[in-house]
């Protein structure tokens, strides 16, 4: 064995397992109390696979990011920030405040046509909002069940929809061909054909700068933009599809598919700075809170179709390694107490359903069962975050499970037998291609000397690993063997989790789906009243 760096071989964090595991997120002390009789519009905007290398405010060299950068840069950069690892179970924790094992959102992603979704017993955010007196409105990605009508997005707290029901199409066609193929445009619980032909996220981009610039300006807007980019499109062939005008863009990158992702970040870049503009015409921008987060890591290196990248964190999209759960996100407001900041306290994507709860004017001790908390503090004032832990996924199905406490986390087992668990560089570099500095102002991970054994110390199938990511965010020391008591004290921990999950809502593919009976159509075949 090579020797290990000395902050491996001697562990300051102290791993306590707390007494309980549900708890109430408790409204903070850290909402200004001036600006009670102007509640914020809210402005959250949710990537699509975008991964941890593919914006410049992380030191990306090869795709430039202006409109994100001058958002983070003067905003709060959160560098210790947990997603979860697939599109579906992200999701639902934004809307719900919960872990997805407590939602039965936790096994994989709803198929077009399976008959499931984001349970009804759920109050989610947008009616949430709704009760504080807030206009709200959706654009893009719902993901979240449609096979009855009360599933979609206009029953469940929208004013307003517009966008696709399912986790992916085409971007020209918007034709999505899980299992069926069918066109998947909606707008207002209608079936919208008038897209044909037109870019997505163009697209949707017009449609929140319209809602924006026709805001009734005697309510506070909710604002969810959910973008389909970078998720790729429906096969190898069309799985990445961009104007030719960004494409261009990206001579210097010699991979065919890692230019196309290139261009594809280049359109939602610019639809963040639209939008952004948007607000300022609109006389909304003083008074708005601007979320921007990823759902989950980037799937690199082919992964699902697509050349995202999370370098050098290790992983992709929909395993347990930092690749796959550590999000991209940052939030911008005028509102922020102590900017510009770079946070590292440890966030979870249920935590901005309480905390916007909580600016919107709710008491954020009446939602009950959460396991998100009102960040807000954390956020505006530079607060120590409530959180001490953060549960990364269950998958009883699969056999995975991680969790991370303070400095440490666990991991057991991997998705497709440990085959997407490396470490994946950016395609289309130059030969002996050395990289500049990131900018100043840039987060880049730094990690230790990557030892030979890297990919072998640790073997999740055969027993738990333990990695000390705050010293080792690449996750190249397995430091399992001599920390037993460590790995014993988090794996009780797991199981305490283990005991509160809810069965999965997973359903079978049902062929009464099948667009062709409904007129070419994806939209909901089930008929519930």
């Amino acid at each position: 064995m090579l020797p290990l760096p000395v902050f491996l071989l001697i562990l300051s964090a102290v791993v306590a397992v707390p007494p309980v595991l549900a708890k109430t997120s408790r409204n903070a002390t850290g909402h200004d109390e001036s600006n009670s009789n102007a509640q914020p519009h809210i402005i959250f905007i949710l990537a699509d696979d975008l991964g941890w290398n593919d914006v410049s405010f992380h030191g990306s060299y090869q795709i430039p990011t202006p409109n994100l950068d001058e958002l983070a840069y003067s905003g709060v950069m959160l560098t210790n920030y947990y997603v979860q690892p697939i599109c579906t179970p992200t999701r639902s924790a934004l809307m719900t405040g919960k872990y997805p094992i407590h939602t039965a959102m936790w096994h994989g992603v709803i198929i077009g046509p399976e008959p499931w979704g984001l349970g009804l017993n759920e109050t989610i955010l947008p009616q949430l909002m709704k009760q504080q007196g807030y206009s709200t409105h959706m654009v893009g990605k719902w993901h979240l069940g449609f096979f009855s009508e009360e599933y979609t997005p206009s029953q469940r707290g929208f004013d307003s929809y517009y966008g696709y029901y399912n986790g992916k199409g085409d971007y020209w066609t918007h034709y999505d061909s899980e299992v069926y193929s069918g066109f998947d445009f909606h707008m207002n619980g209608s079936v919208y054909k008038s897209t044909y032909g037109q870019y997505s996220t163009n697209l949707f981009t017009q449609r929140a700068e319209d809602v924006i610039a026709s805001h009734n300006k005697s309510k506070p807007l909710f604002l969810y933009f959910a973008h389909q980019a970078v998720h790729s499109g429906n096969d190898a062939q069309h799985a990445l599809e961009a104007p030719k005008e960004y494409y261009d863009r990206f001579p210097n990158i010699t991979d065919e598919n890692r230019r196309m992702f290139a261009a594809m970040v280049a359109v939602m870049d610019e639809s963040v700075g639209n939008v952004t503009r948007a607000l300022k015409q609109a006389g909304l921008y003083d008074n708005s809170v601007i979320i921007f987060s990823t759902d989950n890591g980037g799937p690199a290196h082919g992964f699902d179709f697509n050349h995202a990248n999370n370098y050098p964190l290790r992983g992709v999209k929909l395993t347990l390694w930092e690749g796959g759960v550590r999000g991209t996100a940052f939030v911008h407001s005028n509102l922020l107490k102590k900017t510009p900041r770079i946070s590292h306290d440890m966030l979870h994507v249920s935590d901005w359903m309480p905390m916007i709860y909580g600016l919107a004017g709710g008491d954020v001790s009446t939602l009950k069962d959460l396991d998100g908390y009102d960040i807000w503090p954390t956020i505006s004032l530079g607060q120590k975050s409530p959180r001490s832990e953060i549960l990364l996924n269950i998958d009883t199905e699969a056999a995975v499970s991680a969790l991370r406490m303070g400095d440490l986390k666990i991991i057991n087992g991997d998705v497709q037998r440990g085959k997407w668990s490396g470490w994946y560089e950016p395609e289309g570099l130059p030969p002996h291609y050395v990289p500049p500095p990131p900018p100043a102002s840039a987060f880049a991970v730094h990690c230790p000397t990557k030892p030979s054994n890297a990919s072998t110390n640790c073997n999740p199938f055969e027993a738990t690993c333990l990695y000390n990511i705050t010293h080792d965010p690449c996750e190249f020391y397995n430091i399992a063997d001599w920390n037993q008591d460590i790995v014993d004290s988090m794996t009780k921990r797991l199981d305490e989790y283990k005991a509160s999950m809810v069965p999965a809502r997973n359903k079978p593919i049902d062929p009464n789906a099948n667009p062709a009976l409904h007129g070419g159509y994806w939209v909901p075949w089930v008929k519930t009243k």
